[in-house]
């Protein structure tokens, strides 16, 4: 068995501090997407849950709805979590800008 040879790669990358800035910028912008599409999917598994979209089945029984709830509950905790690091995230970007 022969060993990996693992290329000697030394790139050259040149950022200003405002490509830093606008790509710091542009990476909270992209959580916060994707936080959106979470909360989106959580309010769509509770219209699926409650069967408030049209054509699909009934809604669900109690017991299943308060197992939907609770997960999206737990769902939302972790969403305000992350959004709370990326306040602070945008705080300190914005700290480096003044």
């Amino acid at each position: 068995m022969s060993q990996p040879n693992i290329p000697n790669i030394t790139p050259t990358i040149t950022i200003t501090r405002d490509d830093v800035i606008n790509l710091l910028l542009a990476s909270i912008a992209l959580e916060e997407l994707g936080l959106a599409h979470i909360i989106n999917a959580e309010a769509e598994k509770i219209q699926y849950a409650l069967g408030t979209i049209p054509g699909l089945s009934p809604a669900a029984s109690l017991e299943n709805i308060l197992q939907v709830n609770e997960s999206v509950q737990d769902m939302l905790d972790l969403v305000i979590k992350k959004e709370l690091l990326l306040e602070s995230k945008l705080k300190q970007v914005i700290k480096t800008i003044t």
